[in-house]
């Protein structure tokens, strides 16, 4: 396999050899990513199912990933995925292997591949408390531009209906709805940090037609035919019902909408057996989204940051 990629200024230490992932590798690697989480903060939410859609996404994994062995081992694994103009990069070295150099070679490495296509930013992220993947960070010149919250709800019970403001009603998505709910989703997070709207055929492609996609935990709030806000949800990720957008118009917003969007998407997963529903949050998101998922019940189960790097062209 061609790796043109794998050749950075560092050289990786004896006895280490790298390659690309193959699919048949999630379980392995899943290991790997539940050991270096374990030794950060004490428990892991990953899983190979998850891993396998992650890889789905990246397209070309003989030159987007890395996964580095010893001894028939998995001592570390990386990748990158082009969003926009800026390469989103993500690693992990088993801690039975901190201290080699792995990480500063999956470092160089996800650089030089970011050159490679001529993008201008690397950003990558690490858990709050990992206070030696900072110090890597810091030694490539990275800075720190963001914090994220993973935020969960425990459904004890059956989730009070939502109070539905007057004049809205709350749907569940409909295939024909797909072009205004593609616009509405990227109207609402037009303003986020880091957010790249997809083209319509490509969402379509890449979301709506996902084999793992359920279109049932999709909704929509209308007002009359214009679409207010929309949630778009997962069955189960990282072990939860999992929220994946919560958009609600800038029009709409300060009326109870995305609180009436949550309740009604908290119920929807309680009835089918989901005891458990998370989303990802920007911690300074500039709607205040922190304190809507605060007031419907969710707490912060644990904190990311998110570290950037301008690549001279």
């Amino acid at each position: 396999m061609d790796l043109p990629t794998r050749s950075t200024a560092l050289s990786l230490p004896d006895g280490y050899t790298v390659r690309a992932v193959r699919s048949d590798d999630a379980e392995r690697v899943n290991e790997l990513i539940v050991a270096a989480d374990v030794a950060v903060q004490g428990w892991s939410e990953s899983d190979p199912d998850e891993l396998g859609r992650w890889w789905r996404m990246l397209d070309d994994l003989g030159r987007n990933t890395w996964l580095i062995e010893h001894d028939g081992t998995i001592a570390a694994y990386g990748d990158v995925l082009p969003h926009g103009d800026v390469m989103e990069s993500d690693g992990f070295v088993h801690p039975d292997h901190i201290g080699r150099g792995l990480g500063s070679w999956l470092r160089g490495a996800m650089e030089s591949r970011a050159r490679e296509l001529r993008l201008p930013r690397v950003h990558t992220f690490c858990l709050a408390p990992d206070a030696r993947a900072q110090q890597l960070f810091a030694a490539f010149g990275m800075r720190e531009v963001r914090r994220y919250y993973r935020m969960v709800i425990d459904l004890d019970d059956v989730p009070a209906p939502p109070d539905v403001p007057g004049g809205i009603r709350i749907a569940t998505f409909r295939r024909e709805d797909a072009a205004a709910f593609h616009h509405a989703i990227n109207e609402a997070f037009a303003d986020e940090w880091n957010f790249v709207p997809k083209p319509f055929d490509e969402w379509v492609e890449r979301r709506l037609n996902d084999p793992d996609t359920d279109t049932g935990l999709w909704f929509v709030a209308w007002d009359g035919d214009e679409i207010a806000g929309a949630s778009r949800c997962d069955p189960s990720r990282f072990g939860m019902g999992w929220i994946g957008a919560l958009a609600v118009r800038e029009r709409w917003r300060r009326r109870g909408v995305g609180l009436a969007l949550l309740r009604h998407t908290f119920r929807v997963f309680f009835g089918r057996g989901q005891r458990r529903v998370g989303l990802g949050v920007d911690a300074t998101n500039p709607t205040g989204a922190t304190r809507l998922y605060e007031r419907a019940g969710m707490r912060v189960a644990y904190e990311s940051i998110s570290f950037a790097k301008e690549l001279p062209q």
